[in-house]
């Protein structure tokens, strides 16, 4: 069977992703966006490039759900993006009506898909896309972690001036102001960033990643991250129809690991092409527990908004 991924929102970073998705040689891609021509406009120019970047991938855009019919991997990228102030919580209330009305149309036309959501609030709008599908919560994830955990691997790099390939990180919680940033699970080469640089440093970097976000919305002004989130999401869609078995930090919920239960929340998991084979519960410390425990508990007050909304 041909491999295919459907892609909802030919924005920035839905259009990044088909990008990606195409450029590896992953699968046909199907685009769909509500805005009349953009998402077949962005399927014709990257089917242009096709040729030059030496791919037989095909991808083909509509304001019509018909073409995603199949598709194995789904990842939703539409809604609203972050400004200047905002927070992803601000965005609750719109998003939650675009994704309601998405997700109606996944379950319809893909339902043995495996759902990647990308759309903020991020941990939201995975249980609402939960919700709505009654899929599984393996196939229902949110690509938060992914994104979180390669932008402290960037930073460490940056800091220590060295290549990022050597970096490892992990990044857990939800995708906000309350994530939860390991340094004992970040590591150069095995060796644990605190061993490498000093307490206040590490502590800077840490909060630099729960920033990365606001930082690139502050200096682009009028928009949002895209090429990360891109990037991010391509990389779970690949571990899922490679069936490449990854541990990747990842939105998903929780049913009583790391002592949290009925909430979607960000923690390693193992991809494989079913979508979510394993949660890994790693050690915590007292004080890393207590701020997962507190992230959690904030995403389950934006959950329990979207209850009432929906």
């Amino acid at each position: 069977m041909k491999r295919k991924i459907a892609i909802v929102g030919a924005g920035n970073v839905g259009a990044t992703c088909a990008q990606r998705v195409l450029e590896r040689g992953l699968a046909d891609v199907a685009l769909v966006d509500v805005v009349d021509g953009l998402a077949a406009g962005k399927a014709l120019d990257l089917s242009q490039a096709a040729p030059l970047e030496g791919h037989a991938c095909r991808i083909t855009g509509s304001s019509s759900y018909d073409i995603i019919r199949g598709a194995q991997v789904v990842v939703v990228t539409a809604g609203m993006a972050r400004k200047p102030g905002m927070s992803r919580s601000d965005l609750l209330s719109a998003n939650a009506k675009i994704v309601g009305s998405i997700i109606p149309q996944v379950k319809a036309n893909c339902p043995d898909a495996v759902l990647i959501t990308v759309t903020n609030p991020l941990d939201t709008m995975t249980y609402l896309s939960w919700k709505l599908t009654g899929f599984g919560p393996e196939r229902v994830i949110g690509m938060a972690g992914v994104l979180d955990s390669a932008r402290l691997r960037f930073f460490v790099a940056e800091k220590l001036g060295i290549s990022v390939q050597d970096v490892d990180a992990m990044v857990m919680g939800g995708h906000g102001d309350t994530m939860v940033p390991l340094p004992r699970y970040t590591t150069v080469n095995g060796i644990p960033l605190p061993e490498l640089l000093p307490a206040a440093e590490v502590d800077a970097l840490m909060q630099r990643t729960r920033d990365g976000g606001a930082e690139v919305v502050k200096l682009l002004k009028t928009g949002s991250a895209f090429y990360a989130p891109a990037s991010s999401a391509a990389d779970m869609a690949q571990a899922i129809l490679n069936d490449e078995h990854r541990l990747l930090p990842a939105c998903v919920r929780l049913s009583g690991q790391y002592g949290l239960k009925d909430v979607f929340c960000g923690v390693p998991v193992r991809l494989g092409a079913k979508g979510v084979e394993k949660i890994v519960e790693l050690p915590l410390t007292a004080a890393e527990k207590s701020a997962l425990n507190a992230s959690a508990e904030a995403v389950r007050q934006d959950m329990q908004a979207v209850d009432a909304l929906t």
